[in-house]
């Protein structure tokens, strides 16, 4: 006869969407989402939090530029989010973010639509500190 073909185990629920699983662990806001985030009427929202002491920090320490879909880069005190700005991810974050967000004109360009023209370069800085957000 021989042996019969495993067809699952006890665990199969858990497994089934292991790819997605995988694939948006770590998932990030994408850069244009970031864009809109750093325009200054919604940028002064997000730096200026109201206390909320469910979050690290109470919520007044914030990166604007390092953004998961899910969690916010909250820091514990201003050291803290001075030492973040001299981090290899941050330094990283912000040159991705230089190039201009890409747009529906740029798509339909890419289509045929038009005649290509390269993205500008955007220029961004690392947000301000406030010394007295303590």
């Amino acid at each position: 006869m021989g042996k019969s073909k495993q067809v699952g185990n006890h665990k199969s629920d858990k497994k089934k969407n292991i790819a997605k699983t995988w694939k948006t662990k770590r998932r990030t806001k994408d850069l244009d989402q970031i864009h809109a985030d750093m325009i200054p009427a919604n940028a002064v929202k997000l730096l200026k939090q109201d206390v909320d002491y469910d979050v690290t920090g109470c919520a007044q320490h914030y990166c604007l530029h390092c953004i998961t879909v899910d969690y916010r880069r909250y820091f514990v005190d201003l050291k803290a989010l001075k030492e973040h700005f001299k981090t290899k991810v941050h330094k990283r974050r912000l040159k991705q973010l230089k190039e201009e967000p890409y747009t529906q004109a740029e798509a339909e360009r890419a289509a045929g639509m038009g005649s290509y023209i390269p993205p500008k370069t955007v220029d961004v800085q690392t947000q301000q500190v406030e010394e007295d957000m303590d």
